[in-house]
């Protein structure tokens, strides 16, 4: 028989132990001392959702056998309820907020600030332009008889009376991208502020060599597969080069490559996937390519190709935690343990186990004795917190962001000082580059592995991961580390396009905006931007209703020197905008404007030029955002000429830096919408007939 419980400290390492469903919300709210009426939405037969008017304070939320302890609520995050739970949360300015409950076999609850709408009369700004031509005043910007061109129709107007008037291309909705008719003579400087980030999931791209696919005894699940490896590498990334060129881009980030745990794990709340770390975000060895990825040789074809582009090429990167441990990993690499007499319950390799008919992929653990001395041959408690045998237990993230566990991963100690050795289980590995270190701090051994791949390899950048979640020392470590390795790259490959290229490095502070922040002080040359995402689908149908938006975020560049963000409207964290779109193409021809004119740098998902669908997602919503790229599509004409606007859209930013960078001033707040942006001699017009 398999045993039913699973150990007491399990969660801390896997997954939430499933409450008891409840049947309706159950939740009283307070802010300060005055008590909330909730009036519940249903959304589902256990999902709710409310809107909540809220001045600043502190606002409390109490389940009916919470004790006095309340536990700091993080606004967007997911948090696990039970009966005993109890938040609060600092309302820093008056505004409304959407608390969501679930109540289902994994009860939680989500509260979002909602944003006001951006101040734009939609009715007389946003109507669909009637095809005729667009007339526009102009001189605050160019001059007497210059003659200027539409970067999308390629007709030209000359500047008379200090007006121009054009016909904007039939399949434009509206828009014109003025700019002079002659090139400088002199190509404008790049600045990052104007970047175009194309961020892909590699697993899940182009795969250009089908022989990796199975690395490790990875098999596909044959049913969904969600959270398999789809067969994407570093070939098939090298082969979509001219592609993702042809956007415009001049920076691709790519998930990180390095290796990642052997097996899966259960998928979503219910466990109804096997999940292997096909994203990147599960590692084992920092300093080996993932074989699903492909070859040393194939990383450097990779970036060689990019530079010969312009293209710098970004690795992400995880200093926060390791991946979790598996029954595969477990067997090829002898580290933990099985409860006694469960061997027998284990196929020959112990990967292929399939759970019972009343049972999910998270029974496997039930296997598994976590409380066994030999877990000591794994990452070891002087590496990582991760509540099993005798290693620390971390608290939750919510309470520590520093020393918490963040899905339940294993923590790593890297504000710690005390020497450590390396892992006994890379200590004994095969193929790696982790050598033993006199003197050597956790983080240190990180930084090191991380860091070699910029030495070796030329990689311009890092994104980092979860970056609220390490002491922000580490993270300056880590950049001045690079640094030096960019530097020996550099006089190692004086030849190369990018040897005189700086290093780049942007960090994922879950929830941050445009605003510039301390963490620009500590080795980041920029933040994501969460906001732009919430009035992506709003912008994309009207282009003025981003006007707040881009005033407000030139403005922030343009007062903190050295301040840039970049911005998304889809991510592998959050949504596929072709999802919050519903498949609209219009929606989706919108979303290049919206996105490719905003200040400040900016990211593509892979797909978003090609209405790449939301797939399969289990229990986990955010796996549908990382289905495979729809290349098959590109050859039908709908998506064909979407494709083409975007491309068209994103080469006029590649060669005007001032969109990124410059000052913006708005030109016409009716109809039509317009506005400027100008850095020294670089200036062009955007103006929309909607």
């Amino acid at each position: 028989m398999r045993a039913n419980r699973l150990p007491a400290l399990l969660p801390l390492l896997c997954f939430a132990l499933p409450l008891s469903a409840l049947a309706d919300p159950e939740l009283a709210a307070r802010l300060d001392d005055q008590p909330l009426a909730l009036s519940w939405n249903a959304l589902a037969s256990d999902r709710y959702d409310i809107e909540l008017s809220l001045a600043p304070g502190q606002l409390q939320l109490r389940m009916p056998q919470a004790g006095d302890e309340a536990v700091p609520l993080a606004p967007f995050r997911r948090q696990p309820l039970g009966r005993d739970s109890a938040y609060r949360y600092e309302v820093p300015e008056a505004g409304r907020y959407r608390l969501i409950v679930e109540t289902g076999a994994a009860p939680a609850l989500r509260l979002l600030p909602i944003k006001p709408a951006a101040p734009v009369a939609a009715a007389a700004t946003c109507k669909p332009w009637d095809g005729r031509e667009v007339e526009l005043a102009v001189s605050e910007v160019f001059g007497e008889g210059e003659t200027l061109r539409d970067a999308l129709s390629g007709a030209t107007a000359v500047v008379r009376d200090g007006r121009v008037r054009l016909q904007p291309a039939a399949s434009s909705d509206g828009l014109l991208l003025l700019e002079r008719a002659e090139s400088p003579e002199q190509p404008i400087a790049r600045d990052w502020r104007n970047a175009i980030v194309y961020f892909v999931l590699t697993d899940r791209f182009a795969n250009g060599d089908p022989g990796n696919d199975r690395s490790y005894g990875r098999e596909p699940d044959g049913a969904e597969e969600i959270g398999t490896f789809h067969g994407g590498d570093l070939k098939g990334l090298t082969k979509r080069l001219d592609h993702i060129a042809s956007l415009g881009v001049d920076a691709l980030w790519i998930s990180a490559p390095y290796e990642q745990i052997h097996g899966w794990v259960g998928g979503g709340d219910r466990g109804d996937f096997r999940h292997y770390g096909y994203h990147g975000y599960y590692a084992l060895d920092f300093t080996q390519l993932d074989a699903n990825m492909g070859s040393e040789n194939d990383l450097r074809a990779l970036i060689s190709k990019a530079h010969a582009r312009g293209i710098r090429v970004l690795f992400d990167v995880v200093l926060n935690h390791p991946g979790y441990s598996t029954l595969q990993d477990m067997q090829q690499l002898g580290f933990g343990a099985l409860r006694d007499g469960m061997a027998e319950y284990l196929p020959e390799q112990w990967s292929a186990w399939q759970p019972e008919a009343h049972e999910n992929l998270h029974a496997y653990h039930n296997l598994v004795d976590y409380e066994h001395p030999s877990w000591a041959a794994w990452w070891g408690r002087d590496w990582v917190r991760a509540g099993i045998a005798d290693y620390d237990t971390p608290p939750s993230s919510t309470v520590d962001p520093l020393k918490g566990s963040l899905a339940f991963l294993p923590d790593f100690r890297t504000e710690s000082e005390a020497v450590v050795a390396l892992p006994e289980f890379l200590a004994h590995k095969a193929q790696t580059r982790a050598e033993p270190r006199e003197g050597y701090r956790v983080r240190d051994y990180l930084i090191e592995w991380l860091t070699g791949w910029v030495r070796e390899f030329g990689v311009d950048g890092f994104r980092a991961d979860t970056v609220k979640h390490v002491e922000p020392s580490t993270w300056a470590e880590l950049r001045v580390a690079a640094e030096r390795a960019r530097a020996d790259w550099a006089r190692a490959n004086p030849d190369d396009p990018m040897a005189g290229e700086p290093f780049w490095m942007v960090g994922e502070v879950f929830g941050h905006g445009p605003e510039a922040s301390d963490y620009l002080d500590q080795g980041f040359d920029a933040l994501i931007n969460f906001a732009f995402q919430d009035q992506a689908l709003a912008a994309s149908d009207c282009l003025a209703a981003a006007e707040p938006s881009y005033a407000d975020y030139a403005r922030r560049l343009a007062e903190t020197p050295g301040h840039n963000l970049l911005s998304y409207a889809s991510s592998h964290d959050t949504a596929l905008f072709n999802q919050l779109a519903k498949g609209d193409l219009a929606h989706q021809r919108g979303l290049a404007a919206a996105l490719l004119l905003a200040p400040g740098a900016v990211q593509i998902y892979y797909g978003d030029e090609s209405a790449r669908s939301f797939g399969p997602s289990g229990s986990d919503p955010y796996q549908g955002t990382r289905s495979s790229m729809n290349w098959a599509e590109h050859q039908r004409p709908e998506i064909a000429g979407l494709i083409e606007h975007w491309q068209r859209i994103g080469q006029f930013r590649t060669r005007h830096p001032a969109i990124g960078a410059g000052e913006h001033k708005l030109l016409s707040s009716g109809q039509p919408y317009a506005f400027a942006r100008e850095l020294g001699e670089d200036k062009v017009i955007v103006v929309q007939a909607r």
